[in-house]
């Protein structure tokens, strides 16, 4: 999946989900640089074989789990700094990094709390220029001042002080491979002028 979100060279990409075990090989699947935060430590010292008995369902219960940031190379990066928005249930974070000290891109993914998007807000509330993209399992919502958010959808991309176009979701057959519907999740979309 990370191989198709990457190939037409996008700038930024926002990753929730990420097995630990797969964050040493994100920069050779993108031919991007990446930022990365743990939100859930490995219980068990196996890497990866353990999800192959069943991605769906222990895909990274057993070997943690991190969100990542990919970012283009012609971009210097500055400013990388996270922050747990909840440690209840699975611990919940945000991350994000400047682009050539410009537009910050923070990468979110929350449990459907209210609380917890709040946070994600404060995370970026002094921020000029900004991207958020996540997981916020809250279908329609978004932050205050920031671009309208994708009806119905739980994963978002929103701005706030940068000229940009509606967020759009993927349709499954773009990210259907060999006839396998790849990522729960269909990727969304925005461009930013």
């Amino acid at each position: 999946m990370v191989e198709l979100a990457t190939h037409d060279g996008p700038d930024v990409v926002c990753l929730q989900e990420i097995p630990l075990w797969a964050m040493s090989m994100l920069a050779r699947w993108s031919g991007m640089q990446h930022v990365s935060a743990v939100a859930r430590s490995p219980r068990i010292p196996f890497g990866r074989w353990p999800t192959e008995l069943h991605h769906g369902f222990l895909r990274s219960a057993l070997t943690g789990e991190g969100d990542a940031i990919l970012v283009a190379r012609r971009y210097a990066l500055s400013g990388e700094r996270s922050a747990v928005v909840s440690d209840g249930g699975l611990r919940r974070i945000v991350h994000g990094v400047r682009l050539d000290g410009d537009i910050y891109v923070a990468n979110a993914h929350i449990s459907g709390d209210h609380r917890q998007l709040e946070r994600v807000f404060e995370f970026v509330v002094d921020e000029p220029q900004v991207l958020v993209a996540g997981d916020f399992n809250l279908p329609g919502e978004g932050l205050p001042g920031f671009s309208p958010p994708l009806p119905e959808s739980i994963d978002q991309v929103l701005v706030r002080g940068v000229p940009a176009g509606p967020a759009l979701r993927w349709p499954d057959d773009r990210r259907r491979v060999g006839g396998r519907l790849l990522s729960d999740h269909a990727p969304v979309e925005l461009h930013v002028e």
